[in-house]
């Protein structure tokens, strides 16, 4: 383990911690908020010492790293993330318990969008600009922000390690010759679909604090409301400019690289954009026929039932309905969705449509290779071979994600609440989507599970927008040995 490396890379992470907080402190200078301009004052100072020590202790030597370093130092630095993120709710008494505060920041970090707050406008615009700007930050990872704007020492792979350690989806490319450019384009791109967004919503005649902070819960799927009410307390014009926001978070931003640098056709003919838009197609189609008694009118349906649909396949959990009212058919089809999210390579979570189209044509190679065992049969994806490797990473992911889910499941259940409200609650979480069902749906919270139970959910949020790996190499001993 190259602990000086570590301890470098997790310096820097904390220290832009503290300066993305600057506009929450602003914010809550001008509203004269006192109670967050302490606790933001404080904790950027906590930020700063502690990455001052980190950069301090691992400035000098080598600052290469190998996967496992990779991973360790993306497990920890959303871990510490969370817990200094948390830090602000905490210190003013927004949310006066310490577990409350951890679970409201690592479900914005990692853009889930799972709330406990009974009253959001009870808080103040400081911390709801803080509690919604985790999402933006969560949502492209603040590793790909730091290997954009930290230069690397040696250009051994360093980059690559990182960014596959954080980025979601079952492989990780690069778009451009080098890692550092590669990442700078991502957020380019980030960072304008995210002003075309906001600038919409100012056109929609939405206020200008509304429309960044629902801007930035689109862009990075996360989906936490400044309003008691969700979006159903914006126009249909908002709903409908939301809606498509979100569809485009979750596609593939490989796909928005190749359409700048005049590949269109191969973006259009990419594989999983036809299945991600297909099952959004589909979907539409089918809930709406279930679902068109609960309407006024076939318009008023198709509006909400998308808003949904893009809602949960992108794991955004924005609501403008309550769909736990919906027909059953409906509710398990929505389940279904938070399981799968949207593509690899987005900001959205869940196991991604890349993923379930492995899966799915494994199945299949293996059924014909019962057939005929001595045939030969690939996994294809865009008309090209999938590793051997990536397959069985695909196949050795749907395991502990199920075993994780089944676990935690099973903690939760400890409170005694009802199945679907346990179950649901855990995929919402390790999903990153946000709402589930029943006691979790959209217009209820989390406020009433025990403290074990939401430190469970956290780890889980935690897995779910890390891929797990990285946060299992932080239980293992073999992670922190000085080699091997």
């Amino acid at each position: 383990m190259n602990g000086r490396a570590v301890r470098y890379f997790l310096g820097h992470i904390l220290r832009w911690e503290a300066i993305l907080m600057l506009p929450a402190l602003i914010i809550s200078v001008w509203d004269r908020s006192w109670g967050a301009i302490n606790g933001f004052l404080l904790t950027i100072a906590g930020l700063l010492l502690v990455s001052s020590l980190l950069l301090f202790l691992g400035q000098k030597g080598d600052h290469s790293i190998q996967a496992r370093e990779g991973f360790v130092i993306v497990g920890l630095g959303w871990v510490l993330m969370s817990v200094f993120g948390a830090l602000p709710f905490f210190i003013s008494g927004g949310i006066p318990r310490f577990v409350d505060a951890l679970f409201e920041t690592t479900s914005g970090f990692t853009t889930t969008g799972g709330s406990i707050l009974t009253n959001i406008e009870g808080l103040s615009r400081g911390l709801l600009f803080w509690r919604s700007f985790t999402h933006w930050i969560g949502g492209m990872g603040v590793l790909v922000f730091v290997l954009a704007i930290v230069p690397q020492s040696k250009g051994n792979g360093e980059s690559l390690h990182l960014l596959r350690a954080e980025s979601p989806g079952p492989d990780v490319g690069k778009v451009s010759p080098t890692m550092r450019k590669t990442t700078q384009i991502l957020y380019a791109i980030y960072i304008g679909l995210t002003l075309v967004t906001f600038v919409l919503l100012l056109l929609g005649g939405m206020p200008a604090f509304d429309s960044f902070c629902n801007a930035v819960g689109a862009a990075g799927t996360g989906g936490f409301a400044i309003k008691n009410a969700g979006i159903a307390a914006y126009s249909s014009y908002s709903q409908t400019v939301l809606s498509f926001a979100m569809l485009l978070f979750g596609v593939n931003f490989s796909v928005y690289y190749l359409i700048l640098t005049r590949q269109a056709l191969r973006a259009i003919m990419d594989e999983e954009l036809h299945w991600y838009l297909g099952i959004i197609l589909g979907t539409l189609v089918v809930l709406v026929w279930n679902t068109r008694h609960l309407f006024t009118s076939l318009g008023e349906a198709i509006h909400h039932v998308f808003f949904t649909i893009c809602s949960i396949i992108t794991t955004t959990g924005f609501s403008t309905v309550d769909f736990n009212t919906w027909p059953e058919f409906s509710k398990w089809i929505l389940v279904l969705l938070m399981f799968m999210g949207a593509s690899a390579g987005s900001t959205g979570g869940g196991m991604k449509v890349s993923r379930i189209l492995i899966l799915v044509k494994s199945l299949k190679n293996q059924v014909l290779q019962m057939v005929r065992p001595r045939s030969v049969h690939l996994v294809r994806l865009n008309k090209k071979a999938v590793e051997p490797a990536t397959v069985r990473g695909v196949h050795v992911y749907t395991m502990a994600y199920f075993f994780i889910l089944a676990i935690s499941a099973l903690i939760v259940s400890l409170d005694n609440f009802d199945g679907i409200s346990t179950l649901t609650g855990v995929i919402a979480c390790i999903s990153n989507i946000g709402p589930g069902l029943n006691m979790v749906g959209p217009t209820g919270n989390f406020s009433q599970f025990s403290d074990l139970s939401k430190i469970v959910f956290s780890l889980d949020m935690l897995f779910g927008r890390l891929e797990i790996f990285p946060m299992l190499l932080l239980f293992s001993p073999a992670a922190w040995r000085r080699k091997g």
